[in-house]
């Protein structure tokens, strides 16, 4: 015991009061992550010898703004009730599975279908309300389109030039809102938020004050809910700013404001405050059917509650409700025929594909946006979490769970990026790190006259058995649909509500105590690297604390906290510890697409990262091998929706009978184990997805045989030997020619003489390995993706 007074009082000398603190947090938020697994719950008065006093005092003094029980902030290490709680609570049973509740304590006031943004938000709206509400979701919490947004939270500058144009009323007022939503959104969750400069290039001058205009208009309609006022920027200011872009015939710039966020974490941090305010949320929870009752005012039957299943343990039960609220997205129609079974389809699903490209396409804090595409769409190119997010597709298609992006979308998408960056920059497929398709709920409301014309906003549409859908809308206004649900539900189902709407000032968990410079504190106290410290606390706030305390402390001073999951991402086995304990993940997909986001940043990654996921997961969750291995191939099938190619699939079944020691060689060596030795691999499928176009076994045959066609040793070979060259190493020639590829790769091919650098080579080789793995295809002018019109998707994701 001495021994261990001695190693804190070192600490104490080392790091002084501050260093104590955070040591003290750590050593008693690991003990009690142990205590918790050993299934104490209760903070104890001392934790680790340190008072729980101090350990709120430091991050969590000021109560919650609404006092909804709780009705005090959670403390540092604070967790929300156990699944398995939640489980109790929705069956009607105590939380300690104790059956000793009332029938009228039994009944929630609302239950609400769907864990998305909406669902979550309506929840969260509900709670803070002093309503008693239960969520459920059927998968995980943003598992669908709440997860596959363009993660921009904006009022919509293309729909404001729309309802200028048009003089459209509505949607100008959609706009409004959406701008009065944003603000709100910078507010109440800072560190998973903020704003963002994006920059419209300008070719021609005439455009440059019609842009001005309208940007302008945009930061006027925005009002006291503004932020940041647009400018205009010179043609050398621009190519500084965003040196990427195409410089030829460029005028300059328009350099406009708005909002940022990372949708999932956003979705799970939704989800917890509702907890933390006293909701029942539940997650892999899915709904069978609904339950009517006879109303005894209206003599019809009426919506009372659901069938429930939760697809962990396959056990049914049924649960009571004053009201239901439907907000499953793109699914509402399913369980809208729950309730009328010959009701037609009110979702009209749209897909939207999103890419991520590397971070070094875009400058890190700032966007563009191509307001001139091929078929008269936008084009965002965005960074974000350490990548570019480009996109965004917006085309017919049908509901399903986890929707691939096509590979014509994907093309579409990067066609019209090459067409706005500079000539120096080459954007390849396999420079795609991750793609993903959301399906969009676009609406038709069943009450209007002309059921085909698509709704511009949301919907609130309440069937004859008192079924409440709310359906449509965006991300950036999910708090203002789940506001007018709420009250509708209040007024149609009779509830007594303790107050008003609270959460356009209730601040998600997280926010209370973060700060821009928190990432210093943790570097300081925790000793984890700086990239880490930022990631952390713009992840999780103030609750990266408890991240922290969650880590493989190694060291008497707490200067490690274990190992990042993958070495070129910031992400850490403490996340994966958090999901589990603090977040209700229950797979490792919830864990790699909805958690980490490392899914979203690069498919490849995850891959590389999923047994490492699993054996974390397997420790908290206590899963078996045959668990494991089917977590395993549910994260595999999974990152085959985000942009790697099917094939591996087959590859997991292979390294099955592999010794560990060959599939690790083999998957160190990409997709495929390219075994080449004087020729290269053209034909290989998985290759096209991967980021390097050439293993470095094909680099070596590229080096020896350019060496061996420079004849002076001079570092250039020359334009007529390049058939030969190519004949050396087994190249095909690809079916459009060569012309083109030669001249990206600024060869002059009319001169037999003309110097060929090997860098120009190894751009031709890469050209020719793209358009032969993509069967020839080339970038079209129309690749006829079937779009809706824009005036009718409904404002963006």
């Amino acid at each position: 015991m001495w021994r261990q007074n001695m190693a804190r009082a070192a600490v104490a000398l080392r790091y002084g009061a501050a260093g104590t603190a955070a040591a003290g947090l750590a050593y008693g938020g690991y003990s009690y992550y142990q205590n918790r697994r050993n299934g104490k719950t209760v903070l104890d008065s001392s934790i680790g010898g340190y008072s729980s006093s101090l350990l709120s005092s430091i991050h969590y003094a000021d109560p919650l703004e609404t006092p909804t029980p709780p009705g005090m902030r959670p403390h540092a290490f604070w967790t929300p009730p156990r699944r398995q709680e939640m489980i109790n609570d929705l069956r009607g049973l105590a939380r300690d599975g104790t059956d000793t509740k009332s029938a009228q304590e039994r009944e929630f006031d609302l239950l609400v279908i769907g864990g998305g943004a909406t669902g979550a938000g309506c929840t969260l709206d509900a709670a803070t309300r002093g309503l008693r509400v239960a969520m459920v979701e059927r998968d995980d919490f943003a598992s669908g389109t709440s997860s596959k947004s363009t993660k921009l939270v904006h009022g919509g500058v293309r729909y404001l030039q729309k309802a200028i144009m048009g003089l459209d009323y509505e949607q100008w007022k959609m706009v409004r809102e959406a701008l009065h939503e944003r603000k709100t959104f910078l507010k109440i969750a800072p560190y998973l938020s903020n704003e963002l400069p994006i920059l419209l290039p300008v070719y021609t001058w005439w455009q440059l004050p019609y842009f001005w205009i309208g940007c302008k208009m945009y930061d006027l309609l925005a009002g006291k809910q503004g932020i940041s006022s647009s400018y205009i920027m010179g043609r050398d200011k621009t190519l500084e700013s965003f040196p990427m872009l195409r410089a030829e015939n460029l005028v300059g710039s328009m350099v406009y404001f708005d909002g940022q966020h990372n949708d999932a974490r956003m979705n799970s941090a939704l989800a917890v405050t509702a907890a933390a305010h006293g909701a029942v949320v539940a997650n892999h929870v899915e709904v069978t059917s609904l339950i009517k009752e006879k109303d005894e005012a209206t003599g019809k039957e009426a919506v009372r509650g659901a069938m429930l299943r939760d697809n962990e343990t396959g056990e049914e039960w049924a649960v009571k409700a004053k009201g239901v609220i439907n907000a499953t997205g793109p699914f509402s129609d399913a369980i809208l025929k729950m309730d009328e079974p010959g009701m037609a389809d009110i979702v009209a699903p749209s897909s939207g594909v999103h890419l991520v490209l590397p971070s070094y396409f875009s400058p890190k804090n700032m966007g563009m946006l191509d307001p001139a595409t091929t078929d008269g769409r936008v084009v965002f190119f965005l960074p974000w979490e350490g990548g570019v997010v480009a996109g965004t597709t917006d085309t017919r298609c049908q509901v399903e769970a986890d929707p691939k992006p096509s590979e014509k979308e994907i093309e579409w998408i990067l066609s019209e990026i090459r067409r706005f960056l500079s000539p120096d920059v080459k954007i390849r497929r396999g420079d795609v790190l991750s793609a993903w398709s959301g399906i969009r709920p676009l609406v038709r409301d069943p009450k209007a006259a002309n059921t085909k014309d698509l709704v511009r906003n949301h919907m609130i549409h309440m069937s004859e058995s008192g079924l409440i859908t709310i359906a449509g809308g965006k991300w950036t206004t999910y708090r203002e649909m789940a506001k007018e649900t709420v009250d509708k539900a209040v007024d149609a189902f009779g509830l007594k509500p303790l107050r008003d709407c609270q959460t356009e000032s209730v601040r998600l968990i997280g926010s209370h105590a973060w700060s821009d410079t928190m990432f210093i504190k943790l570097v300081q106290n925790f000793g984890v690297d700086l990239e880490v410290a930022k990631h952390l606390a713009h992840n999780y706030g103030d609750r990266a604390w408890a991240v922290c305390a969650l880590g493989d402390q190694r060291g008497a001073q707490f200067t490690s906290l274990g190992e990042r999951i993958h070495p070129l991402y910031p992400f850490i086995d403490a996340e994966v510890r958090y999901a589990v304990q603090y977040e209700y993940a229950l797979s490792v997909v919830d864990v790699v697409g909805r958690r980490l986001r490392l899914a979203f940043l690069d498919a490849q990654a995850a891959r590389e990262s999923l047994p490492k996921i699993v054996d974390i997961m397997a420790g908290e969750l206590g899963w078996d091998e045959p668990r494991k291995r089917a977590e395993r191939r549910k994260g595999l099938e999974y990152l085959t929706t985000m942009g790697l190619p099917d094939s591996i699939l087959d590859e997991d079944k292979q390294d099955s009978v592999r010794t560990p020691s060959e599939a690790a060689s083999q998957r160190r060596q990409g997709y495929v184990n390219l075994r080449t030795t004087g020729s290269l691999d053209f034909l290989d499928p998985a290759s096209y997805y991967r980021r390097g176009v050439f293993s470095a076994e094909e680099i070596g045959a590229i080096l020896s045989a350019f060496s061996e066609f420079d004849v002076h040793g001079d570092g250039h070979i020359e334009v007529k030997d390049i058939r030969p060259f190519f004949e050396s190493i087994n190249v095909p020639e690809p079916p459009e020619g060569l012309t083109a590829i030669l001249e990206s790769a600024r060869i002059n091919a009319a001169d037999p003489a003309a110097a060929v650098e090997f860098e120009q080579m190894f751009d031709v080789l890469a050209g020719i390995k793209e358009a032969v793995q993509s069967k020839g295809r080339l970038p079209k002018e129309n690749l006829g993706l079937n779009q809706i019109p824009t005036h009718r998707s409904g404002g963006g994701v």
